[in-house]
């Protein structure tokens, strides 16, 4: 049995299959996992929902068929499935006498550091209301995003456990969790009960995209336990056809995947390592070396500078022919780091004038990161 004793908040996310039906929305599902999640509520456990499907119910409503590859489109279907979705989960969770809200999220609103306060703040005083809170991608406006490296819930649901410091991230999906091959073309295909590290070998097992309105396959959800990994938070893999799956999981029945959780890092730091940066910093390999043994980053060991970035912005750090090897905030903007890259730090104030920093970050702004990020 495993043991989840120390799971205090769980991020439970739903997938678009789960939630589709012939005639869009499958209600039944909708009942039982928002039932399920009463269940959880009532045994004390704090509860946020990640829902799918928004972009599957509108194209169900225009009755279009095939997958829906235009961005446009994409966003239309999102904007007529998304009321529809929060429509079936309000109506649910109301004849359970728990009150839901909506959170559209875009990768902006988590990449900058107020709104990410925001944010936290929010979703703090909605769990201590006793609501249950429901986040979805803002496929409407968040264009970039469609189709591309964020555009899964996947990913975002192990964001936002990672953001709440949730205890648990729970991915229901259509499938029973990792295998080491596809269960449906190799009858040698074993299901992984437990995975310690998302090495390599692990991260080969997973295919490529989801069905028709579904933007993410096992490889996005293993990348989602790797996000959530680092925020302290395991992450299950398991059906959501199977009876009272949450329940069951929680109890410790050994269904799905269980993949383990590092040592949590703080809160700055996954929000540096989870953002997108805007640019690199190249370094000397005495730089590099100072940094490693936790000392701040100095002017005079930067090269030169990639993109165009301010500060207070993530950027990637690397030595000239190397991969990054750490993320960090930064004190000084992009154009600024350039005009003081090779000088000691006496002399920022004679370049920049008064008021700046005489490092580019310090120890605490940086993030080093794994072989596979």
């Amino acid at each position: 049995m495993r043991d989840y004793a120390q799971v205090k908040r769980i991020v439970v996310k739903v997938g678009t299959n789960l939630l589709s039906s012939s005639d869009g929305i499958d209600e039944a599902c909708i009942d039982k996992i928002s039932a399920q999640i009463a269940a959880l509520k009532e045994r004390g456990y704090q509860v946020l929902l990640v829902s799918s499907g928004a972009i599957g119910m509108g194209a169900k409503e225009l009755r279009l068929k095939g997958k829906v590859k235009l961005v446009p489109l994409r966003q239309a279907c999102a904007a007529i499935g998304q009321p529809l979705l929060m429509s079936s989960w309000r109506r649910s969770f109301k004849t359970k006498g728990l009150i839901c809200s909506q959170l559209l999220l875009t990768r902006r609103d988590l990449n900058n550091r107020l709104t990410y306060v925001n944010l936290r703040n929010s979703v703090s005083t909605l769990l201590e209301l006793g609501v249950v809170p429901i986040f979805n991608e803002n496929d409407t406006v968040s264009t970039a995003e469609i189709g591309t490296a964020f555009g899964d819930n996947d990913r975002m649901s192990a964001m936002v456990a990672s953001k709440i410091d949730a205890d648990l991230l729970i991915i229901l999906t259509d499938i029973e969790g990792l295998y080491t091959a596809d269960p449906r073309k190799d009858r040698s295909a074993r299901l992984l009960h437990e995975v310690e590290r998302l090495d390599d070998e692990v991260l080969s097992y997973a295919g490529g995209a989801g069905s028709t309105h579904s933007t993410g396959g096992m490889k996005t959800k293993l990348l989602a336990a790797k996000i959530a990994a680092v925020g302290g938070c395991g992450t299950i893999i398991a059906s959501g056809y199977e009876e009272n799956v949450l329940l069951r999981l929680i109890d410790g029945e050994a269904l799905g995947t269980y993949i383990h959780p590092k040592k949590r890092l703080s809160q700055r730091q996954r929000w540096i390592l989870n953002n997108s940066h805007l640019g690199s910093i190249v370094i000397d390999q005495g730089a590099k070396e100072a940094i490693l043994a936790k000392k701040s980053l100095l002017a005079s060991g930067v090269v030169r500078v990639q993109g165009v970035f301010s500060e207070g912005d993530v950027v990637q750090v690397q030595v000239e022919g190397q991969k990054p090897f750490a993320k960090a905030a930064v004190y000084l903007n992009a154009a600024e780091i350039a005009q003081v890259a090779g000088h000691p730090s006496a002399d920022i104030t004679r370049i920049l004038g008064s008021g700046h920093k005489t490092m580019i970050f310090r120890p605490e702004d940086v993030v080093l990161l794994d072989d596979g990020e």
